[in-house]
């Protein structure tokens, strides 16, 4: 069974929207589901993609995020362990291995969970908006 996206003559990445009703991208990228139907699973392991959905047959071949996930990894985790560090410091000033003791694993571990987060969500997004890489017009 080959899905909607692969017998599209136009090129447009999907025309679905009568097969299967819309899927909040926030709710599905963070659950890590499928963007199309919500409910096959989008990751293969912790941050690799699966070829396909195991509920609609969905091809993930559009689904590229790029390093955008990592960028808004390192701006939002980096504010709130900077923020913490800060604000312990200033109210409590404790020696420099209470930091490595309390910091390295809580920014591990919220890098690691937003990381997949923001994966998700950014290839729900592009196939929610049908976005794909930019072509010059002549081509």
């Amino acid at each position: 069974m080959s899905s909607e996206q692969d017998k599209n003559p136009t090129g447009a990445p999907h025309d679905d929207g009568a097969l299967f009703a819309p899927v909040d991208p926030f709710k599905v990228g963070i659950q890590g589901c499928c963007p199309r139907c919500g409910h096959g699973k989008l990751f293969n392991g912790l941050l690799s993609i699966k070829p396909r959905c195991s509920a609609c047959d969905l091809d993930y071949a559009f689904a590229d995020a790029g390093d955008g996930p990592a960028v808004f990894v390192i701006l939002i985790v980096g504010f709130i362990v900077i923020g913490l560090v800060l604000w312990m410091q200033v109210n409590y000033a404790p020696p420099i291995w209470v930091y490595i003791v309390l910091f390295a694993p809580l920014t591990i571990i919220l890098s690691l969970l937003s990381l997949r987060w923001c994966k998700g969500i950014l290839i729900a997004l592009q196939y929610r908006n049908n976005a794909s890489e930019g072509r010059i017009s002549g081509e």
